[in-house]
């Protein structure tokens, strides 16, 4: 007697995975303004392009005749698809399924999808809902285990090998929050996402009450450095995933991706962007987005390190990183989060080989006993050692402020310096404003009239700091009108790419 057609069977136990945690769990999950996970790779993913393996991996139980009585699909998806035509593995977790906890997953599942981006050099998307460690597997076991993890490793060789973005789309917590942040770009979903080390009631037990928003919503986040971009909704999300994978190539060691060319006419309105007052401030994002391609500017962590405005761009199609002071905040000046923001920039930047235009106006490090409190200095030394050892070809602008030890670091002095100044630069060890009491104060203590004295040395040293008494001594290269700066720019990224592939990344990037 003939046994179960196979293929019927085959075709049954898919279609048991596509109820994933059943009818009444994705019902509860999307009353939570949640997409189920297949239909958010369905969304990610283009038209009929994704691949998935292991569809019928689960936790199973059989009748006494060995025929199949139930299946609990695992709660971990992952498989190839192509997004934006670029071929890229995607790895999802399911929600509705025991609650996506990372001990009830097929741990095998999860080190296979980051062994596939590794081997196959294409980048990673995941899509993280899940939580850690639930003491439910310890009862399901019957015994208890030393924790590892196994997949960490290819997760690290990940960030080193292929672009890799999560996308926070639920509570996460535990080994789930480390995979996420284990990324070159993490986004949170306003409102449904928050991301804990351990989550309220884990908290409680050390006589802490807080809620999920306190402890690990977006606005914790967006400020702590954890996440590089908060986003409205779930298509958002997908939408910055696609948009930052357009910037990058599929693997390191591969040539950056270049868009339309861009041809734009010099901007006479950057002219008059820097007020001649030095103690006004201005927007640097408008010199951004005026010299790179229209629509092209993508920031990231713009809530963090909020003196320093990172991102990627075009100039004439061509991906750059672009790094610029925001004088609005600290006039610039480089505090402790900043140092790290920079430091984890340019990393990054290195990994991929992405030419960097830095529009500079830094004051220096920021100063007082909360800057030496969390370890500015040292900080500072980090992120200025990543800008020594980087070999990348780096354009700085001058816009306005260059002073101290930060200023200092706007380029490697060492090597080629590819730099222009705007007719606004102002620069020097420390401000002359900042240091003209202390330098001068025996001559002032002197003085009959000590504000004349003061006002008449303010007024020898002012005739000194011309931006072009500098360039007569090629202290700066190059001193040009500010409607000019795009053609310089283009000019650069030209001869950027020309040589950029041939040196080898001098990093190994962490998160």
């Amino acid at each position: 007697m003939d046994g179960p057609n196979p293929l019927d069977e085959l075709a049954h136990r898919r279609g048991l995975a596509k109820q994933m945690g059943g009818a009444e769990k994705v019902a509860k999950h999307r009353s939570r303004g949640k997409i189920d996970v297949r239909t958010r790779i369905d969304m990610l993913c283009d038209p009929g392009t994704f691949r998935e393996i292991g569809t019928l991996s689960g936790a199973a139980s059989y009748n006494e005749d060995g025929s199949l009585k139930e299946i609990s699909p695992a709660n971990f998806i992952y498989g190839r698809g192509k997004v934006g035509g670029r071929d890229v593995v995607i790895a999802a977790d399911d929600n509705t399924v025991r609650g996506g906890a990372a001990d009830a997953s097929i741990r095998e599942k999860v080190i296979q999808s980051e062994r596939m981006a590794n081997t196959l050099r294409l980048p990673m998307i995941r899509l993280i809902d899940a939580t850690g460690g639930s003491v439910r597997t310890v009862e399901a076991m019957g015994r208890t285990y030393v924790p590892g993890s196994p997949a960490w490793g290819p997760i690290v060789s990940n960030l080193e090998t292929v672009p890799v973005v999560s996308l926070v789309l639920g509570s996460v917590a535990g080994i789930a929050s480390a995979r996420a942040v284990a990324s070159h770009l993490t986004v949170m979903v306003r409102d449904t996402s928050h991301m804990f080390i351990g989550g309220p009631p884990v908290v409680a037990r050390l006589g802490i009450e807080t809620t999920k928003d306190s402890l690990g919503g977006y606005q914790v986040h967006e400020k702590s450095g954890a996440v590089d971009m908060v986003v409205d909704s779930e298509e958002a999300a997908f939408d910055a995933a696609r948009r930052f994978l357009s910037y990058l190539p599929s693997s390191v060691g591969e040539q950056l991706p270049r868009g339309e060319p861009c041809e734009l006419a010099p901007d006479p309105s950057l002219r008059d962007i820097v007020p001649k007052d030095r103690r006004k401030v201005y927007k640097m994002r408008e010199i951004v987005k005026r010299v790179v391609d229209p629509d092209s500017f993508m920031e990231v962590a713009p809530k963090y390190g909020r003196a320093q405005i990172h991102g990627l761009a075009r100039i004439d199609g061509y991906t750059v990183a672009i790094m610029a002071s925001d004088p609005m905040i600290y006039g610039g000046g480089w505090g402790a989060d900043t140092c790290d923001k920079i430091a984890r920039f340019l990393d990054f930047c290195e990994t991929f080989r992405i030419p960097v235009v830095n529009f500079v106006d830094c004051p220096g490090f920021v100063i007082g006993p909360e800057a030496e409190r969390t370890g500015t200095i040292r900080r500072g030394a980090r992120a200025m050692s990543a800008i020594y050892r980087s070999t990348l070809p780096v354009m700085a602008i001058l816009i306005r402020k260059v002073f101290g030890v930060a200023g200092a670091a706007h380029q490697n002095h060492e090597g080629h310096r590819d730099r222009i100044a705007w007719p606004s630069g102002d620069w020097g060890s420390i401000p002359l404003e900042g240091g003209i009491e202390a330098a001068y104060a025996s001559e002032l203590n002197a003085a009959e009239d000590r504000e004349a004295t003061l006002a008449g040395i303010v007024a020898r040293l002012d005739a000194l700091r011309s931006p072009f008494r500098t360039a007569e001594a090629f202290g700066v290269e190059e001193i040009v009108d500010p409607a000019e700066t795009r053609e310089w720019v283009v000019d650069y990224v030209r001869h950027a790419y020309r040589r950029n592939m041939r040196d080898p990344s001098a990093v190994r990037y962490r998160p």
